[in-house]
């Protein structure tokens, strides 16, 4: 199907990449993480502000689309899987069960990275949790790093970054936005900028 054509392909092209980098680069590894990404439906949180209860889609169709999303990366060459931007850690935990029943499946089992989104300034997901709670809904998977992705720009995200690797036991990493959106949409921030604010 379209899903896993999509994945697989994707996974080629940056396994073509890498493998063109290290012939150029004797002695330098590189990997490719295939990216499982959030989608655009929430597990916990209503899409109708009239009906709380409802929502848009169900556990078994968020499992199932990551599963499909799963086996294309796993056919394109994938090193790790990169479960990334979760808003909803309830999708987390889809991703989570459909990892853990690929890997059951195929009998293989590849690292795992798994990574957050804060929505601003407080610190918390889109439902609400904090880094700690965050990491306490997602450390069964024991995945070898976990970290935060998108949302805030480099410097404010430090604060969050220092607090998840006071709780979480395993490797931590970020990959923040070049600072918050601008009115358009965009993002003002140069890289070079940003290359001196990711800076340890």
């Amino acid at each position: 199907d379209e899903v896993f054509l999509i994945n697989k392909s994707a996974a080629e092209l940056a396994k073509k990449a890498t493998a063109a980098y290290m012939a150029a680069h004797p002695g330098e590894l590189k990997f490719v993480a295939g990216a499982v990404g959030p989608t655009n439906k929430t597990l916990s949180v209503s899409p109708s502000v009239e009906n709380p209860a409802m929502r848009g889609i169900t556990y078994d169709e968020v499992v199932d689309a990551y599963y499909g999303q799963l086996q294309g990366l796993y056919a394109g060459g994938v090193d790790m899987f990169l479960v990334e931007t979760i808003f909803d850690t309830l999708n987390a935990k889809a991703a989570v069960y459909a990892l853990e029943k690929f890997f059951a499946d195929t009998g293989v089992r590849i690292p795992v990275f798994i990574s957050g989104t804060i929505v601003d300034n407080s610190g918390r997901t889109l439902s609400g949790q904090t880094n700690e709670a965050f990491w306490n809904s997602i450390s069964h998977a024991k995945p070898m790093a976990v970290g935060l992705n998108c949302a805030l720009g480099a410097t404010d995200m430090k604060k969050y970054i220092a607090n998840l690797s006071a709780c979480a036991d395993c490797f931590v990493f970020c990959y923040p936005n070049a600072g918050l959106p601008n009115a358009m949409g965009g993002y003002d921030q140069k890289g070079p900028e940003m290359a001196e604010e990711i800076r340890p």
